[in-house]
């Protein structure tokens, strides 16, 4: 196809598939006359990669000339390519000051690492990013949420791997990337969400459900009783269905 064709193709204007053209970011078309060139299907691909890594997942174009820079070179595995890729997506939060507070989380990281056996850089964007949530956790005096930090990563591990499952169906590497772009960004954006629809569910069979509107309620008890059962729980449970709340 001929860059008019392209361009209705991909959605992207020809001035823009120009620009990414003379910045390298697009592979040259097959040309067909001194000044007509022709692009299939791998160049559409590449269209869909970059706009993925721009629009969704937020980077510069200096940062998707890195990925691509990268993914092109067929020594480099997979595993690092879709690394590179996740971190330029991952935010990296509000920067914490060096101190105590840091350097015990980052202990914690490294520990965590270590206890579940993750192939995890614990100097990485991801295990900083944590360690600077672990140490702002801890100055807001709610520290205890460290002793979360299992339970997190016990819910973190097959999410992961369904994340890994989807990816790993893609076979041109350019496809694997995309997919990791999107689902590190709105992969997240789901599991936030159905975290608090979680949340919704647990706090009606925690405060709002009959038996339990007496007083303070035993999170051990509660969870006994059906706790984030779905339908199954709470017919156990021996009531009818919540009402939807929130």
């Amino acid at each position: 196809m001929r860059i008019g064709e392209l361009s209705r193709s991909s959605g992207v204007p020809v001035p823009t598939i120009k620009y990414y053209l003379r910045e390298g970011l697009l592979p040259a078309g097959e040309l067909t006359s001194p000044n007509q060139a022709h692009y299939g299907p791998r160049h559409e691909r590449r269209l869909r990669l970059i706009r993925a890594l721009l629009d969704v997942g937020g980077l510069s174009l200096a940062g998707i000339g890195e990925v691509l820079e990268v993914m092109d070179d067929p020594e480099q595995p997979v595993h690092k390519v879709l690394g590179i890729a996740a971190d330029g997506v991952t935010p990296a939060g509000r920067e914490e000051e060096a101190g105590p507070d840091l350097e015990e989380a980052r202990r914690e990281v490294a520990e965590l690492l270590l206890r579940r056996g993750w192939h995890a850089d614990e100097w990485g964007p991801a295990a900083e990013s944590l360690a600077g949530v672990l140490a702002a956790l801890r100055r807001a005096g709610h520290g205890g949420y460290i002793g979360l930090l299992d339970a997190y990563a016990d819910a973190a591990e097959p999410v992961a791997r369904a994340d890994l499952d989807y990816v790993q169906r893609r076979v041109a590497r350019e496809d694997l990337v995309e997919s990791v772009v999107v689902g590190t960004v709105l992969g997240e954006a789901m599991f936030g969400a159905l975290r608090r629809l979680a949340h919704i569910d647990v706090s009606f069979r925690r405060f709002e459900s009959p038996r339990n509107l007496s007083g303070p309620v035993d999170p051990e008890g509660s969870r006994a009783a059906g706790d984030g059962g779905g339908r199954g729980a709470g017919a156990a449970a021996g009531g009818a269905e919540p009402e939807p709340v929130g």
